[in-house]
């Protein structure tokens, strides 16, 4: 019977995990249509970076607080921890991933930051000998697949050295997030480690832009999403709201429920609702090659899951820092 219950246990558990997995990769999905009309409006990628974060952390700060009331001391140990999280999970992720796209196609960028599976894949293994299984390796490889026809680079496409490097820096930002919210043991609620998070980021990228590392240009002209104008603040409660906000919270309570190694496969199918809301807001139409490898990603994150049943018991996953 107490086995029965804590299959039950366990399956509800991952259950929830993948609905929590699903509504933060839509979240963070919504992000690039949004900040395209921001950015064909005027505003740099810095600006829309940093007011995104802002916006989320201003939205977070109170509740944090509220979970977090009569435990303030879980923040001293966890100190290194959330400075990992805020400055290269959060602020240096997105800012790598931004200067890429500047050097080179959307699409190469956006692969190569999604090889973050694999990095946290070799991660666990070398750090915490968790090896993965057979059909972890072919599930990743399914999905590494659908992802080459999700973005359309089966034709091929320009590298830029730079443009790479910088990539791979928006990869690990995107590893590291995913290893860090897997992190149960901290005893930190999932949104007081999104808030602190996003406070510390959004704090290293004003400072970033007051010296001129980054630049920080708004704009207040209407912005054009698929024919229709509307005021700017509106993309930019969007950001903030959901494709921050929501969106970090819920993708640290899908890693703590499913693990960082299937949530960082989960997560893939951000892809696909980046296309769903490009076509919707920005008129782009989905190839019919793209809707066959989104088909192979879902397949992919299956076998994944299906894979995670072989790889033995591991120790708690400890923090990188």
């Amino acid at each position: 019977m107490a086995t029965t219950q804590q299959a039950m246990a366990t399956g509800s558990r991952s259950a929830s995990g993948l609905g929590f997995a699903a509504l933060s990769a839509m979240s963070f999905g919504l992000s690039g249509a949004l900040a395209k009309g921001l950015l064909d409006a005027g505003w740099t990628p810095g600006a829309a970076v940093a007011v995104r974060i802002l916006v989320a952390a201003a939205v977070l700060v109170v509740p944090a607080a509220l979970a977090l009331r009569g435990r303030w001391g879980l923040l001293r140990p966890n100190a290194g921890l959330v400075l990992a999280y805020g400055l290269v999970a959060v602020a240096g992720c997105q800012l790598a991933y931004f200067n890429a796209v500047e050097h080179m196609q959307v699409g190469v960028a956006l692969l190569i930051e999604y090889t973050a599976p694999v990095a946290v894949v070799g991660w666990l293994w070398l750090r915490h000998g968790q090896r993965p299984g057979p059909l972890t390796v072919v599930g990743g490889a399914v999905a590494a697949a659908g992802l080459v026809l999700v973005l359309d680079l089966v034709s091929g496409a320009d590298l830029s050295a730079l443009g790479v490097l910088w990539a791979l820096g928006a990869m690990v930002g995107a590893a590291t997030y995913f290893v860090l919210s897997a992190h149960e043991g901290n005893g930190l609620p999932p949104i007081v480690l999104a808030a602190a998070g996003l406070v510390l980021g959004a704090t290293a990228l004003l400072v970033a832009g007051a010296v001129g590392v980054v630049p920080m240009h708004v704009s207040a002209a209407r912005v054009e999403y698929a024919g229709t104008e509307v005021a700017w603040w509106v993309p930019v409660l969007g950001l903030g709201v959901v494709t921050a906000a929501l969106a970090y919270v819920t993708g640290i309570a899908a890693s703590r429920r499913l693990g960082s190694r299937l949530a960082s496969f989960a997560a893939l199918l951000e892809v696909l609702f980046a296309l769903v809301f490009a076509w919707l807001l920005l008129d782009e139409l989905p190839r019919g090659i793209q809707f066959l490898g989104g088909a192979l990603v879902l397949t992919g994150v299956v076998v994944v899951k299906l894979g995670e049943r072989e790889v033995a018991p591991a120790p708690p996953v400890e923090p990188l820092v």
